[in-house]
């Protein structure tokens, strides 16, 4: 499976709230800005498959906005609850732009969040 680097927005217009959920070659990425630098993560939670982009970001770790899981922003893992960690995706800043890799090849059902 092969891998594309997409560009987001550039780094001055991420949004102040500090995360960003867009959708490229069908996956759901949430990208959040910590402390730590830029985090891209699947944006579905692997417990119920909500979409995590309507929870909180403190600390570094993304809440489901559902049951409260929590899910590390840098490495995906599950630290609150005994849920599947998160896919994360590979975040980069190239001439002020953001930029995520995702794999070329569309997500599975188990990887795409419940939309309403």
């Amino acid at each position: 499976m092969t891998d594309t680097w997409h560009t987001l927005v550039s780094e001055s217009e991420f949004p102040a709230e500090g995360k960003l959920a867009t959708r490229i070659g069908g996956w759901h990425v949430l990208v959040a800005k910590t402390e730590d630098g830029f985090f891209a993560v699947n944006d579905r939670c692997t417990h119920q498959a909500a979409l995590l982009s309507t929870g909180r970001i403190r600390r570094g770790a993304v809440m489901c906005p559902l049951h409260g899981a929590r899910f590390e922003m840098n490495t995906g893992r599950c630290i609150g609850g005994a849920y599947k960690d998160l896919r994360n995706f590979p975040v980069r800043v190239e001439g002020g732009q953001i930029e995520v890799c995702v794999p070329d090849e569309a997500p599975g059902m188990d990887e795409l969040p419940v939309v309403l």
